[in-house]
């Protein structure tokens, strides 16, 4: 059954590199179908992988090879809760270190140009606790950061 709702990324020819990365590093992930172009079009030739269906972690998207035209920005950006540091590790780094780039408080941007908040629980816990002062310390501490580091906000979040 097709989703109702899919969210659709543009690329300029890439979709099935990044779907396929995807799909390889995030639980819950998958290519699920590469459309070609039936015809020519303003970015490609008929034949070209024109749209590529994949999820990530279960969430349905739609990669368009539309061209140069437009970029990813901020504005946008998936957001993964992570249990552990081994987790946020792995995927921080797999980003990252796939011709990605670190930006700051637990964001990243993929070589694609999409970005990522990669996002320990014990994060969102932290910033969200009623003891107002422990909230703000481990805000504090997480504004420091690139890659959150689980023991450094629970120490903050301790005093």
């Amino acid at each position: 059954m097709t989703s109702k709702n899919t969210i659709c990324l543009w690329f300029d020819g890439t979709a099935l590199d990044a779907a396929s990365f995807y799909a390889k590093t995030f639980p819950d992930s998958a290519v699920v179908a590469v459309h070609h172009a039936p015809g020519d079009y303003p970015s490609g030739k008929q034949g070209d992988v024109l749209t590529v269906e994949f999820t990530v972690m279960g969430i349905p998207c739609l990669g368009l090879n539309g061209g140069p035209i437009f970029q990813h920005c901020e504005a946008f950006s998936f957001q993964v809760a992570t249990d552990d540091q081994a987790e946020t590790d792995r995927l921080w780094n797999a980003i990252v270190g796939n011709g990605g780039e670190e930006s700051a408080c637990g964001w990243c941007k993929d070589k694609w140009g999409l970005s990522w908040q990669i996002t320990p629980r014990v994060l969102t816990a932290a910033i969200s606790n009623p003891d107002r002062a422990a909230a703000k310390r481990a805000f504090e501490a997480m504004m420091e950061m690139r890659k959150i580091d689980v023991a450094a906000i629970e120490a903050a979040l301790k005093g």
